[in-house]
C-alpha cells in the first residue's frame, strides 16, 4: 500500500465513507474516479447521489456504502482527500487554500465545490470534531 494511499484512506474512513483501492490506490486513479463522478454530477446535478450513479451502470458498485450521500459532497470528501494525503507525502499540512489549488490543477473546480468546502472544513481538516457525521450532508435545494 502506497503512503498516498494509506493517508487517503485514513482521511476518507474518518469522515465515515469507502475509499476502496481498486478506485482510489494511486493519485492517478483517485484523479479519474473524482473526474467520472463531478461528469456524472454536472450531467445530473449536484443532488443526485451515489446511489443513484450506481443504479445507472457506473461501474462505482464499491462505493455502495455511500449509496445515500450526494455526489457532490462524495467528490468534495475525495478531492479534500486528495490534497491531504499529497499534502501528507509532501511534509506539510493542508489547508482550504491547498485544497482549492489541487481542485483547480486537476480540472475539478465547480460553482458549488468551494462553498461545499467552506462549509465543512472537516473534509480536510482531521481537528474538526464533527467530520465523522458528514456522511449525513445533504445538498441543499
Amino acid at each position: 500500500m502506497s503512503d498516498f494511499y494509506k493517508y487517503f484512506k485514513e482521511n476518507m474512513e474518518a469522515l465515515g465513507l469507502p475509499a476502496p483501492e481498486s478506485l482510489f490506490g494511486s493519485v492517478q486513479s483517485t484523479v479519474g474516479t473524482v473526474t467520472v463522478i463531478l461528469g456524472l454530477a454536472d450531467k445530473f446535478g449536484p443532488k443526485v447521489t451515489v446511489g443513484e450513479l450506481i443504479g445507472a451502470g457506473t461501474k462505482l458498485e464499491k462505493l455502495g456504502v455511500a449509496a445515500a450521500c450526494s455526489a457532490a459532497f462524495y467528490a468534495g470528501a475525495v478531492i479534500g482527500s486528495l490534497a491531504v494525503a499529497s499534502g501528507r507525502c509532501l511534509g506539510h499540512g493542508t489547508s482550504l487554500g491547498d485544497v482549492l489549488f489541487e481542485a483547480s490543477r486537476w480540472g475539478f473546480k465547480r460553482p458549488w465545490l468551494s462553498q461545499l468546502l467552506h462549509r465543512l472544513p472537516g473534509v480536510y481538516d482531521p481537528e474538526v470534531a464533527a467530520r465523522k457525521y458528514y456522511k449525513h450532508y445533504r445538498v441543499a435545494k
